[in-house]
C-alpha cells in the first residue's frame, strides 16, 4: 500500500472524546511520534485536539474526523453542530466528515432502543448532512459503531437501503457488530467512502456483542490489535476494495485505553509502528 492513501488517527494513541476513557497524551507527543514514522496524514480526533493550523505547523495533511451526532431525537437538532464542524474541517482542508448516530449517552456501554419514527428522521438527516457536506466539498460517512443507533448488520442494511450517505467501513466496529466486513466490501464497494482499518481478537469481539463484557471493558482488555495480528482477513478486505476502485484513504485505528498514569517512551508508538509496516508490505496478489 503506497503511503500517500495511509492515515493515522489519535486513537491509536489512546486519546478519545469519551469522559474517562484513560490517560490522555498531549497532541505534541502523538504528533512528534506519528511524523516520526513518516505519516503525514490524519484524523482530527476529539474536537480540538488535532486542530488544522497545529496539523499544518507539523506538516500532516488533516483528513478529517469523527463527529457523533444525535440524529433521531425530533427534539434535537444537529445541523448547527454539524454544519460548525464542516466550517472547522473545510478551513483545514479536510474532506471527509465521519458521522456517528449518536445515541445521546455518554460512551459505548448502553443503546436505547429507537422507534420507527425516530429511523425516519435519522435517514432523512443523514441524506441533508450529506447534501450539506457536499455543498462544501466534503464527502459524509456513516460510520457503523459499538453503542450507536447503527451498529449491527439490520441497521446497516437500513442505511444503505433508507439513504444515500456514503459508508466508512470501519472494520473493527463492524465485526463487533455482527457484520463481516469482507462481505460487506464485496457487496457494497459503491457505497463505502472511507475506511477505518482495524485488526481485532474475535473472542473479545464476539463477549462484547453477547454482552458478556462492555466494550470501554474490552477495547482496556486488548480487543484491538496491530493489524495483521489479530482475526480479520485483512488481506481479502483489501483486494475487494481496491478491485472495485475504492480511491479514499485507510486510516489505522487500533484503539487503546492507556493506564492514568503516562506510558513509557514507546507507549502506543510499536504498535501503530507494526500497523504501518504490516499495510505498507499488503501488495494486490497477496
Amino acid at each position: 500500500m503506497r503511503r500517500d492513501r495511509i492515515a493515522a488517527a489519535p486513537i491509536s494513541w489512546g486519546v478519545c472524546e469519551v469522559p474517562g476513557w484513560g490517560h490522555q497524551l498531549t497532541p505534541d507527543r502523538v504528533l512528534d511520534e506519528m511524523t516520526g514514522l513518516g505519516i503525514t496524514a490524519s484524523e482530527f480526533g476529539p474536537d480540538g485536539f488535532l486542530p488544522g493550523p497545529l496539523l499544518a505547523a507539523y506538516g500532516v495533511t488533516a483528513v478529517g474526523g469523527f463527529v457523533p451526532a444525535v440524529l433521531h431525537d425530533p427534539g434535537h437538532d444537529p445541523l448547527p453542530d454539524v454544519r460548525a464542524a464542516l466550517d472547522r474541517f473545510t478551513t483545514a482542508g479536510a474532506r471527509t466528515l465521519v458521522l456517528a448516530a449518536a445515541t445521546g449517552l455518554d460512551g459505548y456501554d448502553e443503546r436505547p432502543a429507537v422507534d420507527a419514527a425516530g429511523w425516519r428522521l435519522l435517514l432523512d438527516r443523514l441524506d441533508k448532512i450529506a447534501a450539506l457536506a457536499a455543498s462544501l466539498g466534503v464527502t459524509a460517512a456513516l460510520h457503523p459503531h459499538v453503542g450507536t443507533v447503527v451498529e449491527g448488520p439490520a441497521e446497516v442494511d437500513r442505511v444503505l437501503d433508507g439513504s444515500g450517505i456514503g459508508l466508512c467501513l470501519d472494520t473493527g466496529h463492524l465485526l463487533i457488530g455482527g457484520t463481516d466486513p469482507v462481505a460487506l466490501a464485496r457487496r457494497a464497494a459503491s457505497r463505502v467512502a472511507h475506511v477505518h482499518l482495524k485488526d481485532v481478537h474475535a473472542a473479545t469481539a464476539t463477549a462484547v456483542r453477547t454482552g458478556r463484557t462492555t466494550y470501554t471493558a474490552a477495547v482496556a482488555a486488548g480487543l484491538y490489535r496491530p493489524l495483521g495480528a489479530g482475526d480479520l482477513d485483512l488481506p481479502s478486505l483489501l483486494t475487494a476494495l481496491e478491485s472495485a476502485g475504492y480511491p479514499g484513504w485507510y486510516v489505522m485505528e487500533q484503539d487503546t485505553v492507556l493506564p492514568t498514569a503516562p506510558p513509557p517512551s514507546t507507549g502506543p508508538l510499536t504498535d501503530v509502528r507494526t500497523s504501518l509496516t504490516w499495510l505498507e508490505s499488503w501488495t494486490p496478489d497477496q
